[in-house]
């Protein structure tokens, strides 16, 4: 299995992660595909646009929702009013199919994983993942989180619609049982979630109070142009983001509408990887591009006036000037005091050779 979001955030390096879910039902009635070949698709564009992971979504409806729980997303996206019949539409894979997903992304180079929502998912996943993601929704369901943090793998928490107390108590918990890499995900629960409701500056404070953990962003905005959303993410300190990942973003219901395609992928990696160029390496050290103005644009001392052989320098008898090709200006002090060895006109660059 890849180990990609592991060894990308042990080297600090941004993770990008394609959250398909279950949108291959959808793309499977629009292109005339088993549900399995559309899932396969899906896998194979994210490995071609070179997202780092691919992520589904592992649930049966009857063990997630009762019958009768409430919508709460856009229902002018997606005019289904219950979660039960929604998740019902799209609870058709197990373990077998899982399975198959798992190996086609190994044979893409694409690691795979899947959100867990139940104790038989949990386990048969175990086999086809590096990398565990608890979804927010399931932030305080701490007997199921402590299960899966059991497995002692890596960990994506998101802590969407979570007070500051709740995420601490699940940190905690996780943290009892598993020592592995723990990722926070900020995210907002809100489908669409409106660019007013982003509320980036959470993911600083998220690492101001997680300080040991790697902080990142699960986003829900529609994509904007310029990828503003994402980008300000980054730069703010999301070293791994998250994006519901679709073929189709005009495809209506579910989590198409607020999703990114192929293109999309290529384009905002595109963008971080301009970002990471422009950070840099940080390293307090002149570049060797940066050696002709420095030698150029810096000073050095020079005679403020004619110099005989044999005076003594006084700090009225020297100034600095550019360049930088003589005695460095951080001597001054030095070469005050200093005998002439040989007659100095006036703006004369001076060398130590000039001294006794």
């Amino acid at each position: 299995m890849l180990h990609t979001i592991e060894e990308r955030i042990a080297a600090g390096k941004y993770v990008l992660i394609a959250e398909a879910g279950v949108n291959y039902y959808d793309i499977a009635k629009e292109k005339n595909l088993s549900t399995i070949d559309a899932a396969k698709l899906m896998i194979k564009e994210a490995a071609d646009s070179k997202v780092h992971a691919i992520k589904f979504q592992s649930y049966k409806a009857n063990t997630l929702a009762s019958k009768d729980s409430p919508y709460y997303w856009n229902i002018a996206e997606e005019p289904t009013t219950s979660q039960f019949e929604l998740f019902k539409k799209f609870d058709s894979f197990g373990e077998a199919e899982y399975a198959e997903l798992a190996e086609y992304a190994e044979q893409c180079k694409i690691e795979f994983l899947s959100t867990a929502f139940d104790i038989q998912s949990a386990d048969y996943l175990e086999k086809f993942m590096n990398v565990y993601k608890i979804s927010s929704s399931d932030l305080n369901n701490l007997p199921f989180v402590k299960y899966q943090a059991k497995k002692n793998k890596p960990i994506l928490l998101s802590i969407g619609a979570a007070d500051f107390d709740e995420i601490k108590r699940t940190v905690e918990v996780i943290r009892s049982v598993n020592d592995k890499t723990l990722t926070l995900l900020h995210c907002v629960l809100e489908y669409p979630t409106p660019y007013e409701h982003a509320n980036l500056n959470k993911i600083k404070t998220l690492a101001e109070n997680f300080p040991n953990m790697t902080i990142g962003y699960s986003d829900h905005t529609k994509p904007d142009e310029g990828y503003e959303v994402l980008k300000t993410a980054y730069n703010l300190g999301a070293q791994v983001i998250e994006k519901h990942f679709t073929l189709d973003k005009n495809l209506k219901g579910n989590d198409h509408y607020h999703a990114m395609d192929p293109d999309d992928i290529r384009k905002i990696i595109e963008k971080f990887d301009y970002i990471d160029m422009l950070r840099g390496k940080g390293e307090l050290k002149c570049l060797e591009t940066e050696m002709k103005a420095r030698e150029n644009a810096r000073r050095s001392l020079v005679a403020a006036k004619n110099l005989a052989e044999g005076e003594i320098i006084t700090p009225d008898m020297i100034t600095w000037k550019r360049p930088a090709s003589g005695i460095p200006v951080d001597e001054f002090d030095s070469i005050v005091g200093k005998k002439v060895s040989q007659n100095i006109t006036e703006d004369t660059v001076l060398q130590y050779s000039m001294f006794s």
